[in-house]
């Protein structure tokens, strides 16, 4: 390819600033703008903007025609979107050349939507993916460029795969930038894949409250898939609210009738509580916590 390719940058936070850099540092690619989240400070991006001298500014709503006229007078070849969080219509997905394309933290067509990263550790699944896709219409639906896995193992939390991801779907854009500016990529047309996919929604407050009548493997799940830096599973035992950041689940344990949710005994680490079919170890505790207690629903 004779010449750069021209990009506006929509991003927000590390996976971002982690992008940035390989695509600054990259003869091919001319990064025209950045345009940041509104419900963000990304110090970061700012100062990229200043150090590289490449146009800033916010955008409340990027659908309008104001928006659409600003970003047309930067004569872009394609759009990137890292963490963005606003809808792109149809008009700005038809605005450049070869559209927009998005990094999304999710094995399309399945985990579209929202809080990916956290629905995967709930749904026990063993590895999660990274997609590039160009933005249709849809959530989430566009054609694949490019898509990798990565395994999940009972060791992980929410803040291993975000780590992964941080440097993962830098690599993984900056991969699907190359192919595009060299135009060698292939369009992957998602119901080929899978006739429907589905959805995930964005989880709220109120949804990191433990349900103690669930199974072992259920319930580490879920308290690993919330575990910091996410909103921490909490319950409590009626007299405490009790932040549990961490469990482990005890394959060994045997499945008996008892009383769900007591705390059973203290270990090493933290206590054992009674689940629906066994028990699990909860650590990582903030709160007053004794053995007998009964915790939750």
């Amino acid at each position: 390819m004779n010449k750069k390719l021209k990009i506006g940058y929509f991003a927000d936070g590390p996976w971002s600033h982690n992008a940035f850099l390989k695509l600054i540092n990259d003869q091919r690619f001319d990064i025209k703008f950045i345009v940041p989240r509104n419900d963000t400070k990304d110090e970061t991006l700012l100062n990229f903007s200043v150090k590289y001298n490449i146009e800033y500014f916010k955008l409340d709503n990027v659908n309008s025609t104001t928006s659409l006229n600003k970003i047309i007078s930067y004569d872009c070849d394609v759009l990137v979107s890292m963490s963005f969080n606003q809808i792109f219509r149809k008009d700005i997905i038809n605005l450049t050349p070869i559209g927009i394309i998005n990094c999304h933290a999710g094995k399309l067509p399945f985990y579209r939507g929202r809080n990916i990263l956290n629905w995967a550790l709930i749904n026990d699944e063993k590895e999660f993916g990274i997609t590039v896709h160009f933005v249709d219409e849809g959530i989430d639906t566009g054609d694949i460029i490019l898509q990798k896995t990565f395994p999940i193992s009972d060791l992980d939390s929410y803040k291993t795969l975000l780590n992964t991801s941080y440097s993962a779907c830098a690599n993984i854009l900056y991969e699907s930038l190359v192919q595009i500016a060299e135009n060698n990529f292939e369009r992957i047309i998602q119901k080929k894949i899978h006739p429907v996919g589905f959805y995930c929604g964005m989880r709220s407050q109120g949804d990191e409250v433990i349900n103690w009548n669930n199974n072992s493997r259920n319930l580490f799940n879920f308290i690993r898939s919330i575990s910091k830096p996410g909103p921490i599973a909490r319950t409590n035992n009626g007299i405490n609210e009790i932040t549990i950041n961490k469990s482990t689940f005890i394959k060994e344990a045997p499945v008996y009738i008892g009383t769900v949710g007591q705390v059973l005994s203290k270990t090493e680490n933290g206590f054992l509580v009674k689940t629906k079919d066994s028990f699990i170890e909860i650590s990582e505790i903030e709160g007053r916590l004794k053995v007998g207690d009964k915790l939750g629903k």
